[in-house]
């Protein structure tokens, strides 16, 4: 195998592997606001009122299902909210009222919302509502781009390979000895760490455990993923059968080189994206 050169390897990693459903997810965020549509549609009387504590009353007296929608106003997604002041604390309970209606136009003056509705702050609140799922839906970045770089080995795992025939996605390792008999007792301190790989090839004389991950930022996180893979590298070595690859990238590594590099000269199978569109895999696994 020709030796690689580190610094040449790290240069070749990628600032990003966002692709264009990153952003927002517009089909939940639309659906989300669908299921409250009509509700929302009446609770558009408010704005502009007058008397807006009255009408307040009137509304979810006679459509208690309104109050559901308040709590996506203030932007949380909860049928609870905590609200307390020198007055008291209160747990308010947006799917089931546990107070009064007074105290409930209490939560409504304190946290701005009779201000909002009455002051013509906003003229619909249907579309005020996708605005704010839109900025709850860009917090699901995070869990989005944790599985990206999963997404894309496991396209290039398709191409070769077919699920749950001979590859299979989210496997523990005791399901790993169950289907093919082998011991992995090394990699699981003797059955005390429930150890899970993100895919598992199974070839003709090879089981392969594989892990994915993508780093855009720095981190300490980064420094004890390269140890504890190196850790894992090493351990699979003296178990027949069985060798650990680990696809990794992203520019955040830069923050975490010497740990990688250590990863890198101790660990044979340990690839890039860029490996991966050069085809490492019909090279490891075919």
């Amino acid at each position: 195998m020709t030796e690689r050169n580190f610094e040449e390897w790290l240069a070749k990693f990628r600032p990003s592997i966002s692709g264009y459903d990153y952003y927002v997810d517009f089909e939940k965020v639309i659906k989300s606001v669908e299921e409250i549509k009509v509700e929302l549609n009446i609770l558009n009387y408010l704005i502009g009122s007058k008397n807006i504590e009255e009408d307040f009353e009137s509304i979810i007296l006679r459509y208690p299902e309104t109050m559901k929608c308040i709590p996506l106003l203030l932007a949380v997604r909860s049928n609870e909210i905590y609200a307390q002041d020198m007055e008291g604390a209160y747990l308010y309970n947006f799917k089931k009222m546990n107070y009064d209606v007074e105290q409930y136009k209490v939560f409504m003056r304190k946290t701005g919302l009779f201000d909002m509705l009455a002051n013509h702050l906003v003229n619909n609140l249907v579309d005020y509502a996708l605005g704010i799922e839109t900025g709850l839906d860009s917090n699901g970045r995070k869990n989005r781009g944790g599985h990206q770089m999963e997404d894309l080995v496991e396209n290039h795992i398709r191409s070769l390979f077919v699920k749950n025939e001979n590859y299979f996605k989210e496997m523990y390792l005791k399901d790993i000895e169950l289907r093919w008999n082998i011991d992995l007792s090394a990699l699981s301190n003797d059955g005390k760490a429930a150890k899970r790989f993100d895919f598992v090839i199974k070839t003709d004389k090879m089981i392969y455990g594989i892990e994915t991950n993508f780093y855009g930022s720095g981190g300490s996180k980064l420094n004890e993923t390269a140890r504890s893979y190196k850790m894992l590298s090493q351990e699979a070595d003296t178990i027949d059968g069985f060798t650990f690859v680990w696809f990794t990238d992203g520019k955040g590594w830069t923050s975490a080189k010497g740990n990688l590099r250590e990863t890198f000269e101790a660990m044979e199978h340990v690839y890039n994206i860029d490996d991966i569109e050069n085809g490492v895999m019909n090279r490891i696994f075919c």
